[in-house]
C-alpha cells in the first residue's frame, strides 16, 4: 500500500487555517472561547454551541471582529437529536466541517459514598455519552469529505485520581478517563478516512467550573504544579491550533497534556 504525502509546507503554512471551519462545543465560554479564539487568529471560521444560546451569539459577535466568519447554535450534547441539528446547522452555514472539538463538559462534586446515581449519570453524559454523540454526527460529513480534525477536551482529571482535600468529583475522573480512551480507539477507526482523533488534557485552569475549588484550594494546589501557577488565558491557544492544522497531520490517538508539569 502506498501512502500520499502532502507537499512541503513552511511552518506558517501548516499553522494556517484560513478556509477551514471549526465546530466548538461548550464555545462561548472559559477554555472553548480561548481555543474559539485561537483558531480565529489563525483563520479558521467558527460554528460556536452551548446550552445557552445567547452566550455563543456574544462569543460569535466577537469572533467576527478577528475578521472570520462566526455562527451561534444551542445544543444539548446529551440529546442526539439536538447534536444533529447543531451539524446540521453548522453544514448549512458553512458548507462543511474540518475541525470538531468537543469542549462542552459539567462537574458533580460529592464524595463517593453519597453521590446520587442522577448526578453521576448526568455527568458521564455529558462528558463522555456528549463527546461520543458529537463526534458520530460530524464525523459522518468528515468521512464523506476524505478529511477532519477531531480534539477531545479531556482532563488530567482523566489520568489519575486526585486526594479528597482538593475535589470530590469521581464522575469527572471517570468521565475524562473515558473521553481518553474513546479518543484512543477512535483513532484507530478513523484514521483510513484521513481523520485525526487527538486528546487534550488541560491542568487547572480559572473557569466557571474550576473557579470555586482554585480560590479556595490555591494554597494546597500551587505546590502541586511544578511552574507554580494556574493556567492562563491564552495556554491552550497554540495547543489547540497544532491539533487543528496541519502541523499535527502526522499526531493521531495522543493525549496533549497541557498542565504546567502537573502529572510529569
Amino acid at each position: 500500500m502506498t501512502t500520499t504525502v502532502a507537499s512541503a509546507k513552511n511552518v506558517k503554512e501548516l499553522f494556517d487555517l484560513t478556509g477551514r471551519v471549526a465546530l466548538i462545543t461548550g464555545g462561548s465560554i472559559g477554555l472553548g472561547r480561548q481555543m474559539a479564539e485561537g483558531l480565529a487568529e489563525m483563520r479558521a471560521d467558527l460554528a460556536l454551541s452551548a446550552r445557552k444560546k445567547e452566550r455563543c451569539e456574544e462569543t460569535a459577535h466577537e469572533m467576527e471582529k478577528l475578521g472570520v466568519r462566526a455562527a451561534a447554535f444551542g445544543c444539548d450534547v446529551k440529546d442526539p437529536a439536538s447534536v444533529q441539528q447543531m451539524v446540521d446547522g453548522t453544514l448549512s452555514r458553512f458548507g462543511r466541517i474540518d475541525i470538531l472539538i468537543n469542549n462542552a463538559g459539567i462537574s458533580w462534586g460529592s464524595p463517593v459514598e453519597e453521590m446520587k446515581l442522577a448526578d453521576w449519570n448526568k455527568v458521564l453524559e455529558t462528558n463522555l455519552t456528549g463527546t461520543f454523540l458529537c463526534c458520530q454526527a460530524a464525523g459522518k460529513s468528515m468521512i464523506k469529505q476524505g478529511c477532519g480534525k477531531i480534539i477531545n477536551v479531556a482532563s488530567v482529571a482523566g489520568l489519575r485520581g486526585a486526594p479528597p482535600e482538593h475535589v470530590m468529583a469521581t464522575g469527572y475522573h471517570a468521565s475524562k478517563g473515558g473521553v481518553i480512551s474513546f479518543t484512543r480507539d477512535l483513532a484507530w477507526k478513523w484514521a483510513r478516512h484521513n481523520i485525526n482523533v487527538n486528546a487534550l488534557a488541560p491542568g487547572w485552569f480559572p473557569t466557571h467550573m474550576s473557579d470555586w475549588v482554585i480560590q479556595h484550594k490555591k494554597d494546597e494546589l500551587l505546590p502541586s504544579i511544578p511552574l507554580r501557577r494556574f493556567g492562563s488565558d491564552h495556554d491552550l491557544k497554540g495547543a489547540a491550533v497544532f491539533l487543528a492544522s496541519a502541523a499535527s497531520d502526522y499526531v493521531t490517538g495522543h493525549v496533549l497534556v497541557v498542565d504546567g508539569g502537573q502529572t510529569a
